[in-house]
């Protein structure tokens, strides 16, 4: 079994190195296409280029809006030989034990599963605070919580990239979304990742903000602290170009301030109001 990573980047210069470097040693392939980033996305991901050589397809592509996003991952598939392929946001990082279960995992029974599921922690305010997890609200392999279908066998029939971006999911040939296949043919593993989607992920002011639907994402939240003894995904601590941002930076008084009203009431409105995905 061969296994691909895919990544599209769009302003994505604080977390992409992380998330790139976690998986690199483990994947066969990387798929990074960039999508008109203006922070220093396009350098970082030259720098990644440069390290890792002829395993990396990285492309400079134009400005691709919400709708056009389904068919860049289409062409992404399409251009894709590898047998499985692991779903890697510039915002998720992996504990190598988490991505070597994962990748062993392929390699020993993928050809009898469809696609993998596994936990996510995600980090809200600064590096220190995760997201209680009342907030998850993926229902995926049996489970509900903050889950993520991170890895999909292309050997699915018919698979395809659809909807826009915020709804965006992968279907077989009869338009079913993959995670309602099979669930036999649906795997859990405790296998879990970091995502910092809730964080700032561009290191200029407004890169976020010129992301569709991004700032949507951003949230004034009062995480729950990590023990000060708190194991990080090895890749932060490994040697990274001077142009990668420092991502350690503490929460500020303001973004507190503003957290300590709102946290209550998001917490109130999870207990009383179902939620949805997507945005």
């Amino acid at each position: 079994m061969k296994i691909a990573a895919h990544t599209l980047v769009k302003n994505e210069g604080r977390f992409v190195w992380y998330s790139v470097m976690s998986v690199a040693p483990f994947v066969d392939k990387i798929y990074l296409w960039d999508t008109g980033s203006i922070d220093s996305s396009p350098l970082i991901l030259k720098e990644i280029k440069l390290a890792l050589g002829n395993k990396v397809d990285l492309r400079f592509l134009d400005e691709v809006d919400i709708y056009e996003f389904s068919g860049i991952r289409q062409k992404m598939l399409d251009e894709t030989r590898e047998d499985w392929f692991i779903m890697l946001d510039a915002d998720e990082i992996w504990w190598d034990s988490s991505i070597a279960k994962v990748l062993a995992f392929i390699k020993n029974k993928g050809s009898k599963y469809e696609s993998l599921v596994v936990p996510t922690i995600n980090l809200v305010g600064d590096m220190y605070h995760y997201q209680e997890e009342k907030a998850g609200l993926y229902t995926l392999a049996g489970r509900v919580g903050h889950y993520n279908l991170r890895a999909v066998n292309r050997g699915i029939p018919g698979l395809k990239s659809q909807k826009p971006h915020g709804r965006w999911g992968w279907t077989d040939g009869d338009g079913k979304m993959i995670q309602d296949r099979n669930p036999k043919k649906i795997k859990f593993l405790n296998a879990p990742l970091l995502h910092a989607t809730y964080l700032r992920r561009s290191d200029m002011d407004r890169g976020d903000a010129i992301v569709p639907k991004r700032q949507k994402k951003f949230k004034y939240e009062l995480g729950i602290s990590l023990p000060y003894d708190y194991y990080y995904p090895e890749v932060f601590f490994r040697p990274k170009p001077n142009n990668v941002a420092n991502v350690w930076e503490p929460r500020d008084k303001k973004y507190y301030l503003k957290a300590l009203w709102q946290t209550p009431l998001k917490k109130l409105k999870r207990r009383l109001i179902p939620g949805k995905i997507g945005y």
